[in-house]
């Protein structure tokens, strides 16, 4: 039994590490304390991800309340596809039309952050390059052969991939061939904002959990101080 536990945790570590080899290449801190970053984002995301993409497990007045963005605020600026607060935030897009574009539907992006992880989506936003022989005309380094046309173009500008020397394959990086609205570094921190607001989706609560989790950690050292008294006091006769 031993054996063939210390076969399958061999099998299990070098499948991470397989994994590991292909994974992200960049990294995000995503913070859920940063308010002002979580509405940037959720500007990002409502503009430019929503036209083909839905968040159909969040609700508006939701985001309003967790983030602190006032009403007419919401209505005004983040609510295009329907006008009342208490909807989910579904694309305008029907999936059919956007099968026949695309060629497959665009997924929801609710729990994306869940699945694939805020460093994968933030690799992907920052790794989109210039490619003729793509549909869309772009590819990605972090998903390569991606149906989705960089959308953020406008702000990133356009990248080019930068080949190793005398192998035209292996891209070793990204140059700049067109300039964007943001420079690489506005751009950096808009796509932080934008995976911030993702990961704050695809779990919510996590909010309040960590709020939740500081009292119950408050609580258990006052509890370990009175069970620690109560034990001096039971055993001082014996010590």
């Amino acid at each position: 039994m031993l054996r063939s536990i210390s076969a399958v945790s061999l099998l299990l570590l070098a499948g991470i590490a397989s994994a590991a080899s292909d994974g992200p290449i960049y990294h995000v801190d995503v913070d859920m304390d940063d308010e002002a970053s979580l509405q940037r984002g959720a500007r990002l995301f409502v503009n430019y991800c929503m036209g083909c993409h839905s968040a159909k497990f969040m609700r508006y007045n939701r985001m309003a309340e967790d983030l602190g963005i006032p009403e007419t605020v919401l209505e005004d600026n983040l609510m295009f596809g329907t006008d009342k607060v208490g909807e989910t935030m579904q694309t305008a897009m029907p999936a059919e039309q956007a099968e026949e574009w695309f060629g497959v539907a665009p997924p929801d992006l609710t729990l994306t952050a869940r699945s694939r992880g805020a460093d994968w989506i933030y690799s992907y936003l920052m790794t989109f390059y210039r490619d003729p022989a793509s549909s869309t005309g772009f590819n990605n380094l972090q998903f390569p052969d991606a149906s989705m046309p960089h959308v953020l173009a406008e702000l990133q500008g356009i990248k080019a991939p930068v080949y190793e020397d005398g192998d035209d394959e292996h891209i070793a990086g990204l140059e700049t061939v067109v300039e964007g609205s943001m420079s690489d570094d506005e751009y950096a921190r808009a796509m932080r904002d934008l995976v911030n607001f993702m990961a704050y989706i695809s779990e919510p609560a996590q909010m309040q959990r960590y709020q939740i989790g500081f009292w119950v950690i408050f609580y258990l050292l006052i509890l370990l101080g009175v069970v620690y008294a109560l034990k001096r006091n039971f055993w001082r006769d014996i010590h």
